[in-house]
């Protein structure tokens, strides 16, 4: 770090702490060559996670969005907000440790779906049904014939 007095690039840390948000950290520095004291702040640089949908249109992603998916899936099931929320949060924080700077909408959607599937399995057809885009009654079939294979495995094996 430059001293601003002397332009000399060497300093030692005095002080340490967060600001009153947490957003950054307040140092403060004393230069090495003419000893005076100066603050400054650091920040931590987040890259925006951008979304890549279907029409190959990109866009910031936006939470609320998936939330809202989530919630008119989950309507009328016992899933509480809290629950979704969480999922939303382990969704996003998937997406931001992938260090990608750009995700698809598909991959999105099956992380949602690989959430749902473990909360609520109507809620997850629910979803499954627009994300995949069901054309007929067929193919809504066999999700729901998947589900069951998945049950009856499961009971087997205990």
């Amino acid at each position: 770090m430059k001293c601003p007095y002397c332009q000399y690039s060497e300093s030692k840390v005095i002080d340490s702490r967060p600001t009153d948000e947490d957003e950054k950290i307040r140092r403060r520095r004393e230069c090495m060559r003419c000893g005076k004291r100066f603050t400054t702040y650091e920040i931590v640089e987040t890259t925006p996670l951008m979304v890549v949908k279907k029409d190959n249109t990109i866009e910031p992603f936006n939470r609320d969005k998936l939330l809202n998916g989530l919630l008119r899936a989950c309507e009328k099931r016992p899933v509480s907000l809290k629950c979704l929320e969480q999922m939303v949060d382990q969704i996003e924080q998937k997406l931001k440790n992938s260090l990608e700077g750009e995700v698809s909408s598909q991959k999105i959607g099956e992380l949602a779906m690989e959430q749902l599937r473990q909360v609520d399995q109507v809620a997850y057809v629910r979803f499954a049904s627009v994300y995949r885009e069901f054309q007929d009654i067929n193919s809504f079939m066999d999700e729901l014939r998947k589900i069951l294979e998945e049950k009856e495995s499961e009971n087997i094996l205990k």
